[in-house]
């Protein structure tokens, strides 16, 4: 996974996927989102990968960019097609995601545990309570 800074999108995985939900149609990006925190959420206790996980805190800074607080996603990394308004169901959903993101096993918090990842973790739970508080 190439890194570059801590930002949800300051990697290659969540560019990648941002071209996914730009591709999608629009009556589809909800969708887009919502599998992305499933597919966290899914894995239980079992090994969460990295790149899952990347995917997931990119979704969750989409739907926090709606909630009041939230800062927008201005990076060129990001979604380049607006997004619509996205339903008020997938906050909990993104929260819970974040939650399991920062809750091991995880790929993503071991790797960045090696590297003293505490900006990274403290961005990953303002998300987190910009989610709970919308």
């Amino acid at each position: 996974m190439g890194t570059w800074d801590i930002g949800p999108f300051d990697n290659d995985t969540a560019a990648d996927f941002s071209y996914r939900v730009d591709e999608a149609p629009t009556e589809k990006k909800a969708d887009v989102l919502l599998a992305a925190f499933r597919e966290v959420t899914g894995t239980g206790d079992d090994y969460l990968d990295a790149d899952v996980a990347v995917e997931a805190i990119a979704s969750a800074a989409l739907v926090a960019a709606q909630c009041p607080g939230g800062d927008p996603v201005t990076t060129a990394y990001g979604p380049k097609k607006p997004l619509p308004a996205l339903p008020g169901e997938l906050r909990p959903a993104a929260a819970e995601a974040l939650d399991r993101v920062l809750t091991e096993p995880s790929e993503l918090l071991e790797l960045w545990e090696e590297s003293d990842g505490e900006e990274w973790k403290a961005g990953v739970r303002r998300l987190r309570a910009v989610l709970a508080g919308a």
